[in-house]
């Protein structure tokens, strides 16, 4: 994976999927953690970004993920588990099929990453304002009209 600690500054480059179904958005987390975020995770070196999505989202929860086009980058800057982060992170918009289990939205979902237990779930886009969801520069980004590309810098 594509992560580094350079100057107290963790690097990482991680590809996201924005996946939208009938007006609800999937999040997902570790059970330990109060935030939510896109599904997704670490680009490994040589890997393209759109790959990193499809091979996270079948190592984490067994589904295949198409993605399409890009719809942000984003610079972050925050502090998780007391480590200073910047990420350069990529989100494309992405699908899964029409057969999924994954659309099923009444319930939680559960995948796995390394040793701990993944949740994810569909929230309402016009309700995002009430989900702590990290970069925060999402909740706005997500409500916008056919999702146009943006790029952003988000300091949390």
């Amino acid at each position: 994976m594509i992560s580094f600690i350079v100057d107290g500054h963790k690097f990482q480059l991680r590809a996201a999927a924005v996946i939208v179904h009938d007006g609800s958005v999937l999040l997902h987390r570790t059970e330990f953690d109060p935030f939510w975020a896109l599904p997704g995770g670490r680009v490994e070196p040589g890997e393209g970004a759109a790959a990193t999505v499809a091979r996270e989202m079948q190592e984490e929860i067994g589904q295949d993920v198409v993605c399409e086009r890009l719809l942000y980058v984003a610079e972050s800057f925050f502090d998780y588990q007391g480590q200073r982060h910047h990420e350069l992170g990529l989100y494309f918009h992405a699908h899964v099929r029409s057969d999924s289990p994954l659309l099923a939205k009444d319930v939680l979902h559960f995948g796995i990453e390394g040793n701990q237990r993944l949740e994810f779930a569909w929230f309402p886009v016009a309700d995002l304002h009430q989900v702590d969801l990290k970069p925060s520069f999402l909740i706005t980004a997500l409500t916008q009209p056919d999702l146009p590309f943006g790029h952003f810098t988000q300091r949390e």
